[in-house]
């Protein structure tokens, strides 16, 4: 193993670490699915893929973190771009076919109301230059102290909620920083009668999980190929600057169907690869996908 895979290998298990212990429904999602004999363990399942969120401004957004990923071997791909949610995204291939795929995306800032523009600035504006630049992106501890720490102040909880009225993608982004948003189960390599997110969702509400229902439970592409569902997210208690505490959304988690392509739909299922599979990103899932931490949708758990 070339020591870049090393790196990139111990860099993702510090993020799914720190993800774990901080989004309860992992740990019971996964535990749910061995208990009930899905998969034999926590670690027999794939990652379909990554998020994280970031804000557009100088030195920092997509520009700065995905220089991380692009040195440990990551290649970009399709851009997205999301009008009323003032969001660009991009997603990253990874080196190895069994690795997460990553999904990249920045808050447009400059289209935020004047008020949401001034708080932004306000908390990044010390940033002189890309904090990356002077990152040893050969040294995993090193990324991940930068990946779970931040760039600038804990906000207030004004200053909190004022992006929250302007932009709830802001809020979440101004004080998680780069915990990851979300991470994805693969569901098609699942056992028959869990292998679909039509299947897995009523596995999962079954058991107790609330699912995003914008735009439906289940979001499709219009080609039919990607399927994707997520949990809402749980409620988390944040400490704001002047030691306010409030309970604000966390991270999530997601689901995706990626169905073969119609070119390899003769293959038996024992020679099906990710390869043979329906690739990339889907704007309109993802727009929707992105309100798994809006109120609208975190207002609808009990918990």
């Amino acid at each position: 193993m070339s020591d870049k895979k090393v790196i990139l290998d111990q860099v993702l298990e510090g993020l799914m670490r720190r993800y774990r212990e901080r989004v309860p429904d992992v740990a019971a999602i996964l535990d749910t699915m061995v208990r009930e004999g899905l998969i034999g363990h926590a670690a027999g399942i794939e990652n379909d893929h990554i998020a994280f969120r970031s804000l557009g401004v100088p030195h920092l957004g997509i520009a700065s973190l995905e220089k991380i990923f692009l040195h440990l071997g990551y290649v970009r791909r399709d851009p997205y771009y999301f009008a009323a949610k003032k969001l660009n995204a991009f997603w990253y291939a990874p080196p190895e076919p069994h690795l997460p795929r990553i999904f990249l995306s920045e808050l447009r800032v400059p289209e935020l109301p004047e008020r949401s523009r001034e708080v932004v600035y306000r908390y990044t504006q010390t940033i002189a230059a890309d904090p990356v630049d002077r990152l040893d992106l050969d040294d995993a501890a090193a990324i991940d102290r930068f990946l779970h720490s931040g760039n600038w102040p804990v906000p207030s909880w004004e200053d909190y909620a004022l992006l929250a009225a302007d932009s709830e993608y802001a809020s979440w982004a101004i004080y998680n920083r780069y915990y990851l948003n979300h991470f994805t189960i693969s569901v098609h390599n699942l056992p028959a009668g869990y292998n679909t997110v039509a299947d897995f969702n009523r596995f999962l509400e079954e058991h107790g999980f609330v699912l995003n229902d914008s735009g439906g439970k289940i979001k499709v592409s219009p080609d039919g190929g990607l399927l994707q569902s997520s949990t809402v997210a749980r409620m988390v208690t944040a400490e704001f600057s002047g030691g306010k505490r409030a309970e604000i959304p966390g991270s999530y988690v997601e689901f995706a169907e990626r169905r073969v392509l119609p070119e390899f739909a003769q293959l038996p299922a024992s020679a099906i690869r990710r390869e043979h599979r329906r690739e990339g990103f889907e704007a309109g899932n993802a727009d929707k996908i992105f309100e798994s931490t809006f109120a609208s949708q975190t207002g609808r758990r009990a918990d």
